[in-house]
């Protein structure tokens, strides 16, 4: 029998499972669904989900599912600011099971880094089949910054959470860095100092990225524009 202590906590722990979302793997995966839902985010993030204008819309494609799901949750529940996300992320019209199905979607989406070499004077050319491929070509500009450096403070500083290529970590939901527009990592280095953007939702107040310094960053950046995925 159980100590009433030990029952209290026992309860305790039971009454915070059931108030967790849903893990993304209670969901059986509906690929038309995704493919469904992606439509509507390919107006800003690309029919790839390659993101465009620059990084003014990221790169969602290839990220891990639960970040992607733990994003929209943030929008969804107002601890993300973004107005553009807003009248598609309420409960109603984008459920957990929506959620897992577009993470699921963008997930498996491999983005290529170069183009492959075709003769386009060949008489089988496929125009159209080029044109698709052009779209799912991440073409990163080459950020400035020391890339030597930048290589050295990320192994030493960001891999263990982020990968040794950048691409994040599908089992601890942590974002790919590698492949993603640097005008936008910028931008999110800006509302993460100024807490505008949660770091951690278990430590609001986490200031991380104020540890380093602007120089850092720009070599860190400049190392992750050169980082093939």
């Amino acid at each position: 029998m159980l100590h009433p202590r030990n029952l209290l906590q026992a309860i305790a722990v039971l009454s915070l499972c059931l108030t967790l979302p849903l893990q993304a793997e209670e969901f059986d995966y509906d690929p038309d669904n995704g493919e469904e839902i992606n439509e509507i985010c390919s107006g800003c993030h690309g029919e790839f989900g390659q993101g465009g204008k620059d990084g003014e819309y990221p790169r969602i494609a290839a990220q891990p599912i639960e970040f992607t799901i733990n994003q929209l949750r943030l929008f969804r529940d107002r601890h993300r600011k973004n107005f553009a996300m807003v009248e598609y992320i309420d409960e109603r019209q984008m459920p957990e099971k929506d959620m897992y199905d577009i993470a699921r979607y963008l997930a498996e989406i491999k983005l290529k880094t170069q183009m492959s070499d075709v003769d386009e004077n060949a008489p089988d050319f496929d125009a159209y089949a080029r044109l698709l491929e052009t779209k799912m070509t991440m073409q990163i500009p080459k950020a400035p910054g020391d890339i030597e450096r930048g290589k050295k403070l990320y192994n030493k500083e960001c891999d263990s959470c982020h990968g040794k290529e950048g691409l994040g970590d599908h089992k601890k939901a942590v974002p790919m860095l590698s492949g993603q527009y640097t005008n936008y990592l910028w931008k999110q280095v800006k509302q993460l100092r100024s807490l505008e953007r949660i770091h951690d939702v278990d430590s609001p107040n986490d200031e991380l990225l104020n540890e380093f310094s602007d120089e850092d960053l720009r070599d860190i950046f400049a190392y992750m524009s050169i980082v093939d995925d």
